[in-house]
């Protein structure tokens, strides 16, 4: 499951790259060159038939009960981050993959996936980080909310692994899109996005 992936940090080296005009009232330019779970970063969606760049918060939460009282100042709850969209027959996720203005697009450099003990090679040496080779700008296939603290919140589309990433990490990968499928993601209807959830060619990636 992919909990880590790189970006570039200035949202302008997105707006022309993406063809997105800047959501003023919603783009904040983050300060880690990496998106981890609840953390803001950048994704790309329809607006009024136009893309926008767009800050939101990786992942849909959901609230669960603390183990222990809450101490004072503390909220009876604790937030579990659903960064990874995987059944899309769950309402979870069917609900938003319906709604075309509610699919986006999730730039990134690269991504990683953990590495099994015997594959670390030095302290610190703790992922596999992959890579695509054919597009400047690459993207996942991204779903979009409002969650109930009013904030806007987003998690990718996974799928099975293609041979490239199934050695390191069998159980899946995210969605990255085709540069030609990036528009009809965000317009498509929900039969034809259904067929963009695929892996990406793995002679197009690479691993480091």
């Amino acid at each position: 499951m992919c909990n880590l992936y790189n970006i570039k940090v200035d949202p302008r080296s997105y707006f022309d790259a993406m063809a997105a005009a800047d959501d003023a009232a919603n783009v904040l330019a983050v300060e880690k060159d990496y998106a981890a779970p609840g953390k803001p970063s950048y994704v790309v969606r329809l607006e009024d038939g136009e893309r926008v760049l767009s800050t939101m918060r990786w992942g849909f939460p959901t609230r669960k009960p603390r183990k222990r009282p809450a101490r004072e100042g503390e909220l009876p709850f604790l937030y579990e981050w659903w960064t990874n969209a995987r059944n899309m027959q769950s309402n979870m996720w069917r609900r938003w993959l319906l709604k075309a203005q509610h699919r986006c697009l999730v730039p990134f450099t690269r991504f990683a996936e953990p590495k099994a003990v015997a594959d670390r090679r030095a302290p610190g040496d703790t992922n596999w980080w992959f890579t695509v080779e054919d597009q400047a700008v690459p993207c996942f296939a991204g779903l979009w909310k409002v969650d109930q603290d009013h904030d806007r919140v987003y998690a990718f589309c996974t799928t099975e692994p293609n041979p490239l990433v199934a050695p390191k990490h069998p159980k899946a990968m995210p969605v990255i899109l085709l540069a030609e499928d990036q528009e009809r993601w965000l317009t498509a209807p929900v039969a034809e996005a259904l067929t963009m959830l695929n892996a990406y060619p793995s002679q197009l990636m690479s691993v480091a």
